[in-house]
């Protein structure tokens, strides 16, 4: 097994989440033989769903919607490599990459053909397997991830909101030993539709970054866990403290994009699609803020005929923060499927 150990990997980890513990679940890990892969898994309920994160993200981020799904799914939720317990592979990040762990994942097991729904970037790996990995597959969900946008030379030259914050953050967590995790979101403005900008206040980053340095200080070699927060923010550090700088760092010099082509991946697409498709808008100066718009839903459509369409009022997370209304998107979504599949 190749790459570099992550300082986080290593052993099962108990599930800490009570209400994902009491449905079932447990911590694992898979050696690829290139890396390891940690994951969580539910009861045999049903067919197979996996979940993929969106980048900076840890399977800990399904723990909203994780309970509900397993009533009729068996849900795996995976840290892809350079994320959570996974393996980091500095030098080694590319969709080429991320696609094979997943294609050995859905192998090595689930083994049987599997629903694999991606947020954002993960998003994009699921679309990987589809067109690259279909016996594995039975169909893929897109949640909100950045078809087209996602690829130079737009993201860089034209949709820049992202590309920049992936630059910002491959610079202030750069160095491991000295990254201050609160500067992820010092000097970021977010816009917002009506023209205004949004900005954490100084004051409350410097106490934050006192927070964070005291928990580092208390617990060694943990993830950092700052309980105060709402939890959205206390996964959200959680997670930056388990990631690998040089995942968004290889956006920004070019090395992620190797191994696929969104439109020609799509038109490979055989297998049912969902497209859940969230907010976004228009920024003047740094172009798209969100994932896609709807010319590129509109293009994903056309490219993919037989592909399921939902829009939604939701943050670009839309399992985080609507998990009701992901649970019945992916509930009506394999209603569908066996509805087609079925014997007349």
């Amino acid at each position: 097994m190749t790459g570099e150990r992550n300082p986080y990997e290593g052993g099962q980890a108990p599930i800490k989440i009570r209400k994902v513990r009491r449905a079932g679940f447990t911590e694992r890990e898979f050696d690829t033989g290139t890396v390891r892969i940690n994951y969580a898994v539910g009861p045999d309920n049903g067919p197979p769903l996996v979940l993929v994160p969106a980048q900076t993200g840890t399977w800990q981020s399904y723990q909203r919607v994780m309970p509900a799904l397993s009533a009729r799914f068996q849900v795996y939720a995976v840290d892809v490599r350079g994320h959570g317990r996974s393996t980091w592979t500095p030098g080694d990040y590319c969709w080429r990459s991320l696609g094979e762990d997943m294609r050995a994942f859905l192998r090595g097991v689930v083994g049987r053909p599997a629903i694999v729904a991606g947020n954002s970037s993960g998003g994009i790996i699921a679309l990987w397997c589809a067109a690259n990995a279909p016996e594995l597959v039975s169909a893929i969900v897109l949640e909100d991830a950045p078809v087209f946008s996602a690829e130079l030379p737009r993201f860089k030259e034209h949709d820049r909101y992202v590309y920049q914050g992936l630059e910002h953050a491959a610079s202030v967590l750069g160095d491991l030993d000295r990254r201050d995790l609160a500067d992820y979101l010092r000097g970021v403005t977010k816009p917002e539709p009506d023209g205004s900008e949004r900005r954490v206040p100084e004051w409350f980053l410097n106490y934050l970054s006192r927070r964070i340095s005291k928990f580092q200080h208390n617990h060694p070699g943990e993830p950092v866990d700052l309980r105060f927060m709402p939890l959205a923010a206390r996964v959200m550090f959680m997670s930056l403290s388990m990631f690998d700088p040089d995942f968004a760092r290889a956006f920004v010099d070019g090395r992620m994009y190797e191994g696929l082509d969104h439109a020609e991946a799509l038109a490979r697409v055989r297998c049912p699609l969902l497209l859940i498709h969230a907010d976004w808008f228009r920024d003047p100066r740094r172009g798209l803020v969100g994932a896609l718009d709807d010319q590129d839903a509109a293009r994903i459509m056309e490219l993919v005929p037989h592909a399921r369409y939902l829009r939604v009022h939701a943050n670009h997370v839309l399992h985080f923060f609507k998990p009701a209304q992901y649970v019945r998107a992916l509930d009506e979504f394999k209603d569908t499927i066996e509805s087609i599949t079925a014997p007349s």
